[in-house]
Parts: structure tokens; C-alpha cells; sequence
């Protein structure tokens, strides 16, 4: 062994292993102890708001951001491939026809199952834009669409 290693093998010294055993962390209450509701309720979900004094450019980067980042991987697939597609052509209204479909209904499933057919599209969403996601998810020109698009 060189110098440098003896010195630090004499500054290091092994600690031998502790078995502890702590009786004090049954006591400890977890902060998410507040998101657990015992009928098998889920937490409350702020209610949308619509933002009138957003400029249209910042609500397609919004709902660009929004389309890509769903909590479930379908849906980030889905809906960030269509933004991609068609966020850029759509106009206000149908910017806002948008921005109330990803955004009003509380569970992305329900989502998934209307774009899908899976289940009936409800009337306050079955519009131009329910319309061409359902074209889109058809996929008729078999695109791959296994990851997001580039930004």
C-alpha cells in the first residue's frame, strides 16, 4: 500500500452493523394521512376555470403542456399526438372546446372511453373537436405512435 492509502485506511474505521429497532415511528403521522378518506372517497378536485385574458399563444403552450402531461400514459400519447397535429389550426372556439375537454371532466378514463367509443360521448362534449380526437385515435394512416412528440 502507498502512504495515501494507509492514511486514509487508518482515518476510515468500519462501524459494525446495529440492528435498531425504534417503537417512536408509530406515533409519526404522515402528511399524507390527509389524501386517504375511509368511505373510498377520492380528494377533492379544484373546479376548472376558464382563463379569458390568456393571449392565444400561451393557451396552446398551455394546453400543449396539458395534452402531454395526463397522469396516464394513453392519454399523454393520445392527446399530445393530436395537439401536435392540430392545436396550431384551431381557433379560439375550438382552442376553447379543447381546453374545456382535457380539462373539465375530473378522471382522464372517462376521456379514453369517449375518444375510444368505448362508452357515449356526453352532449356537452360531443363537438368538432370530440369529433376529429376520434378521427385521430382511429389512426387511419397507422402512424407509430408510441412516444410524444418533440416540442
Amino acid at each position: 500500500m502507498n502512504v495515501f492509502t494507509k492514511s486514509v485506511a487508518s482515518i476510515v474505521k468500519p462501524v459494525p452493523l446495529v440492528k435498531c429497532i425504534s417503537t417512536t415511528c408509530m406515533s409519526y403521522k404522515d402528511d399524507s394521512d390527509d389524501l386517504i378518506h375511509p368511505e373510498g372517497r377520492e380528494p377533492n378536485i379544484p373546479l376548472y376555470v376558464e382563463r379569458n385574458e390568456e393571449s392565444t399563444n400561451v393557451k396552446r403552450a398551455r394546453l400543449i403542456y396539458q395534452s402531454r402531461k395526463r397522469g396516464m400514459l394513453e392519454n399523454g400519447l393520445l392527446l399530445s399526438t393530436f395537439a401536435k397535429k392540430y392545436l396550431n389550426n384551431f381557433d379560439d372556439t375550438q382552442l376553447q372546446l379543447y381546453d374545456r375537454l382535457i380539462n373539465l371532466p375530473t378522471n382522464d378514463w372517462d376521456i379514453f372511453y369517449w375518444a375510444t367509443g368505448a362508452r357515449p360521448t356526453p352532449p356537452e362534449f360531443d363537438n368538432e373537436v370530440m369529433d376529429l380526437l376520434k378521427k385521430h385515435i382511429k389512426n387511419e394512416d397507422r402512424q407509430a405512435r408510441i412516444m410524444q412528440p418533440d416540442l
